[in-house]
């Protein structure tokens, strides 16, 4: 493990990549386009089942008179490949999604197939869904988790930040993520803020919430709510055993969770502040 995550200093911008991409991801979607498209070119493009694609990139997307495109297909490979690697992370996202759009004899199933793998390994914020690269993690959320790992410095709150930070390591693991014990760091911290607010070390979530709800003015229809989607933590025979299921744990299921569980924590801490429960 780095200094920055045993010190907890990784921060969930720096884990799901958003506005970003660093060389790993960069590579990884620039190795999907040589295994799927340039390596089966040929060596003159004109001659190839891919001219259709290199023509429609050099008049569409590149926007280049096509008398420039060398027919030498590995110097308009080299070409391409320098463009790819200085441009910015969204350019390459254009590019991606842009070239599955294009006539050709590659599988674009496939190709798309191979970069959500990537996109996921790579913990990028992003997937193919339906044709087009969208969103699965939004700003809002990422500010969620930083949020609640910051607003956990209280000394009342170390437990929920140690738990906070393990999930996010957990889930951006890019060797090995643990999306299962990811699950479960991020259930733990809503029961370590919990018992903290209603003073026993022992409660379960629902009777910590029975205790806090009076002194923090929580919402009946919240309380409720709350409860259907936690309650289930302490019990090994409901959803809880159905999802901490290693086969049924994904990248999805750990961000929807610490995502929650994190939104849930600032509330509380705002709703404890105002009530005077973290003094």
């Amino acid at each position: 493990m780095r200094f920055s995550e045993r010190q907890g200093i990784i921060k969930a911008k720096d884990a799901l990549q958003l506005d970003s991409m660093d060389d790993g991801l960069r590579s990884g979607l620039w190795n999907a386009i040589t295994l799927f498209y340039f390596d089966r070119t040929g060596a003159y493009i004109h001659e190839s089942g891919y001219k259709t694609l290199f023509n429609n990139l050099w008049h569409n997307f590149f926007k280049l008179p096509l008398d420039t495109m060398d027919n030498w297909a590995d110097t308009t490979k080299l070409q391409i490949r320098k463009w790819f690697f200085k441009w910015n992370w969204y350019e390459v996202y254009d590019f991606i999604e842009y070239i599955t759009k294009i006539e050709s004899p590659t599988n674009s199933d496939r190709f798309v197939e191979f970069c959500n793998k990537v996109l996921e390994r790579d913990r990028s914020g992003y997937r193919f869904i339906n044709g087009i690269i969208a969103p699965i993690t939004s700003e809002v959320e990422v500010k969620e988790i930083d949020k609640a790992i910051n607003s956990s410095s209280n000394a009342k709150l170390v437990g929920v930040k140690t738990h906070l930070e393990n999930a996010l390591r957990m889930l951006s693991d890019k060797e090995s993520p643990d999306y299962r014990n990811s699950i479960k760091e991020s259930i733990s911290a809503v029961e370590s803020i919990s018992k903290v607010l209603s003073s026993g070390s022992k409660h379960s979530l629902g009777s910590a919430l029975d205790k806090i709800k009076g002194k923090i003015k929580l919402h009946p229809a919240l309380e409720k709510g709350f409860k259907q989607i936690y309650g289930y933590t302490s019990d090994s025979d409901g959803i809880r055993h159905a999802l901490m299921e290693v086969s049924t744990c994904d990248f999805e299921d750990a961000k929807y969770m610490l995502v929650s569980c994190s939104a849930f924590i600032n509330y509380l801490t705002v709703k404890a502040d105002k009530s005077g429960l973290l003094k």
